[in-house]
């Protein structure tokens, strides 16, 4: 007797929710913690939420009001490195995260931000709780999505994380209709890394000709002074910048962002620059000359 085998197809499909997608998606890229508070437009993808909770893919935090969850993932992200996730519905719920993104962007920290949003059918008019979220963030994130098909969840939650933490970070949000978190369709993962963006190129190298002019520039000081910003921290940058520090013997100071970028106990340190930074370093900055 002939065993038959059946080949498994190239691409392989299953048929879920958009927002099963979107919890799946999110799992895909390392996500294991979500800050937020829900409401009647993202409870579809609640719904996924509890699921993926009790599968243990993921915890979820219930914040006291959609604020809290926007500063817990702009405070999450600063304390680990990670890219901060909130979720809120639509209305009040997505504008009270506008704070917690401003936060953000100002201070160059990754976060992807889910709101809910009224069905497609209803934008734009004046259904119950609809906010143009998309319009009223548009000065305070790095990107917006609206997901008008959920066929495109998969490849927008990859865009928004690279878009999050590549180039100088920043919050990206993503609106979802309450009836793209509903349907259902074939779904075709989308893992980390697989994004190409035609109009998107950070800068991820330093430029190796711009090192050797500011090494020029440090040789030829007389009094020189390393004024430290968030990059460093960012970058992870700690020990080449008390390397380079200790090397030259050139004192360093900070702005707010790179506060523990440098071990403000060190000789070296002058501390904070600024309206609130230290005396002597706003001294030692003024005496700086080439």
């Amino acid at each position: 007797m002939r065993s038959t085998v059946t080949q498994p197809t190239a691409i392989e499909t299953q048929r879920v929710s958009g927002a099963y997608a979107l919890m799946d998606s999110l799992r895909r890229h390392g996500v294991k913690h979500i800050f937020g508070y829900p409401g009647g437009a993202i409870l579809p993808i609640y719904d996924e939420l509890y699921l993926a909770e009790e599968r243990g893919d993921v915890q979820h935090f219930l914040v006291r009001h959609e604020q809290g969850a926007s500063h817990a993932a702009d405070a999450y992200s600063r304390a680990t490195g990670q890219v901060g996730v909130c979720f809120g519905t639509s209305g009040p719920g997505a504008t009270n995260l506008v704070t917690g993104i401003a936060t953000a962007h100002l201070d160059s920290i990754p976060m992807v931000v889910v709101t809910g949003q009224v069905p497609r059918a209803a934008i734009g008019t004046d259904a119950f709780q609809e906010t143009d979220i998309f319009g009223i963030t548009l000065p305070v994130v790095k990107h917006s999505y609206v997901v008008r098909d959920p066929r495109d969840m998969a490849r927008i939650v990859a865009e928004a994380f690279y878009i999050a933490r590549t180039g100088r970070p920043g919050p990206v949000l993503i609106d979802i209709p309450k009836d793209v978190g509903l349907e259902e369709f074939d779904y075709l993962p989308v893992e980390p890394g697989e994004v190409h963006l035609e109009g998107y190129k950070p800068t991820v190298k330093g430029s190796v000709r711009q090192v050797h002019a500011a090494l020029q520039l440090l040789k030829t000081a007389r009094q020189p002074l390393l004024y430290v910003g968030g990059g460093a921290i960012s970058a992870g940058a700690h020990e080449e910048l008390k390397a380079l520090a200790e090397a030259w013997q050139i004192p360093v100071t900070t702005t707010l962002m790179g506060k523990g970028a440098f071990d403000e106990h060190h000789p070296l340190a002058l501390g904070m620059l600024g309206m609130h930074g230290t005396a002597y370093a706003i001294m030692r900055s003024a005496n700086v000359t080439c």
